[in-house]
C-alpha cells in the first residue's frame, strides 16, 4: 500500500466505540490504505504516512513519540482527524507544537469527500517524491555558453530531491559516435539534405544509450550545439526518441530545465517539451513557444526538417493536440519556481523559428510579467493538462 494509517488514541476513551468509529471513517474516504494501528515501526516507509488523531488527550503522547518520528523520517507530519471526540482540539495543539520547533505539518480534516481527494493528491506527489530520491541524471558536457543562469546547486539538489547530478564529458559521447555503427534509420525524411542527415542523427541517438547504460541514467540533459561542430549533425531527434522511452532528455546543457523535466514526468508520468518564448503578447496571454525537438509520444503528428539555426542535421516539428497545457520550472536551487495553467490554442510551422512551435494562451494573463520581469532563464516546460495544484503540491513539501 502507498498510504499507511497510524493511530494517536486516548486511553481514557472507550476502545470498543473508537475502533467503530474508525471504521466507518477510514471506509467513507474511498481510498485503498495500510492500517497499521499504534505500531510506528515502519513509519516513513510509505508514499504518505498518516497519523489519524481519533481522540482528544493525544498531545502527550503525541509529544513522547516524536522523537521517533524524526528519526525514521525527515518529512512532514500529517495529521487525519475526523474531529470526532475532541480529535481536531488535539490536533490544532500538536500542529502548533511542531510549528513551534521549526517542524512541518498539516492537518486532514473537513468532508469525506474533501479527505478523499486530498489523499488521492498526496499519495501521487508522495510516489513521484519517491521515483525522484535516487534519480542520476547527467549533464553530457556543460551548460551552453549562453546559459549564463541555468545552472544548479548540487547539494540542494541531492538533499531537497534526492537528485544525483552526474558529469559527463562531452568526448565521452563523442567517442561513443565514433564507435558506434551507423545504423539504418527506421523514418525518412522529404528534403534530401535531412535525409542524409538521418543515419548520423541516429548514430547519435544510439551512442546516448550507450551513455545512459554506462552511467545508469534515468535523464540527462545535453550540451547539443557541439555536435553541430564535431560531428556536423544534432541530437533532436535522440531527444525526441528518448523522452518518448521514458527518460528525461533535455537539450542544451540546461541543468534547471532538465530538472523541471524530471518533476513533472515523475508526477505526471508525461514527457515534457523544453522551449523558450519567442514571443509574448502581454495584452491576451498569448505565448509563442518553439524549439527543434519534442518527445514523439507529445504528438499527434510530426515533420523532419533541418535544424533552425545551423541549417543542417535534423530537426522535428511536432503538432501537440490542442486544448489544457501547463508550463512549469524551477530555479537550480529549487528556491523559486513558476507554474501556469493555459490552452495550445495551435501549432504552427513558420520558418524563421525553431521547427516545434507552440501558440499558448495562459488562463491568466497577467502571469506574462513574470516573463518580462523575473523569469527563471528562457527555457520552460510544457506538458499537456492542467497539473496547477499537483506541482504545487510537490514544490510545498
Amino acid at each position: 500500500m502507498n498510504i499507511a494509517i497510524y493511530t494517536l488514541t486516548s486511553e481514557l476513551h472507550d476502545e470498543h466505540a473508537v475502533s467503530a468509529a474508525t471504521q466507518e471513517f477510514l471506509a467513507s474516504l474511498g481510498v485503498d490504505y495500510d492500517f497499521r494501528g499504534s505500531d510506528y515501526s515502519d513509519y516513513g516507509s510509505h508514499a504518505i504516512d498518516l497519523i489519524y488523531v481519533r481522540t482528544g488527550g493525544t498531545e502527550g503522547i503525541f509529544k513522547s513519540l516524536l522523537p521517533q518520528l524524526q528519526k525514521q523520517s525527515a518529512g512532514a507530519i500529517r495529521l487525519l482527524t475526523s474531529g470526532k471526540s475532541n480529535s481536531l482540539a488535539a490536533s490544532l495543539e500538536i500542529l502548533s507544537y511542531l510549528r513551534q520547533h521549526g517542524k512541518q505539518g498539516e492537518i486532514i480534516h473537513g468532508s469525506s469527500e474533501y479527505i478523499g481527494r486530498r489523499l488521492r493528491l498526496l499519495e501521487r506527489v508522495g510516489m513521484a517524491r519517491r521515483r525522484l530520491a535516487g534519480c542520476r541524471l547527467g549533464i553530457v558536457g556543460q551548460p551552453s555558453d549562453w546559459l549564463i543562469a541555468s545552472y544548479a546547486n548540487r547539494q540542494t539538489v541531492k538533499w531537497r530531491c534526492g537528485i544525483e547530478l552526474v558529469d559527463i564529458p562531452m568526448r565521452q559521447l563523442t567517442d561513443a559516435i565514433a564507435a558506434t555503427p551507423e545504423p539504418v534509420p527506421d523514418i525518412t525524411a522529404d528534403q534530401d539534405v535531412v535525409r542524409q542527415s538521418l543515419p548520423g542523427a541516429f548514430r547519435i541517438y544510439e551512442a546516448l544509450k550507450t551513455i545512459i547504460r554506462r552511467h545508469e541514467l534515468q535523464g540527462f540533459t545535453l550540451r547539443c550545439f557541439d555536435l553541430l561542430t564535431s560531428v556536423h549533425n544534432t541530437g533532436c531527434i535522440a531527444l525526441a526518441r528518448l523522452n518518448s522511452e521514458g527518460y528525461v532528455a533535455g537539450c542544451e546543457g540546461d541543468v534547471p530545465a532538465m530538472l523541471s523535466m524530471m518533476i513533472t514526468r515523475a508526477l505526471t508520468g508525461c514527457s515534457g517539451f523544453q522551449a523558450n518564448p519567442a514571443s509574448i503578447n502581454p495584452e491576451t496571454g498569448d505565448i509563442l513557444f518553439a524549439h527543434c525537438t519534442i518527445p514523439f509520444d507529445m504528438v499527434e503528428r510530426y515533420e523532419l526538417d533541418t535544424h533552425f539555426e545551423s541549417g543542417i542535421g535534423v530537426g522535428v516539428r511536432g503538432y501537440m493536440q490542442e486544448g489544457p497545457v501547463t508550463i512549469f520550472k524551477v530555479s537550480g536551487d529549487l528556491d523559486r519556481h513558476f507554474i501556469a495553467e493555459g490552452e495550445l490554442l495551435r501549432n504552427q510551422a513558420k520558418p524563421d523559428l525553431c521547427r516545434t512551435q507552440q501558440v499558448v494562451k495562459l488562463c491568466d494573463r497577467r502571469q506574462t510579467d513574470y516573463f518580462l520581469h523575473e523569469p527563471i532563464g528562457n527555457h520552460h516546460i510544457i506538458i499537456p493538462g492542467h497539473h496547477r495544484e499537483l506541482l504545487e503540491e510537490i514544490i510545498k513539501w
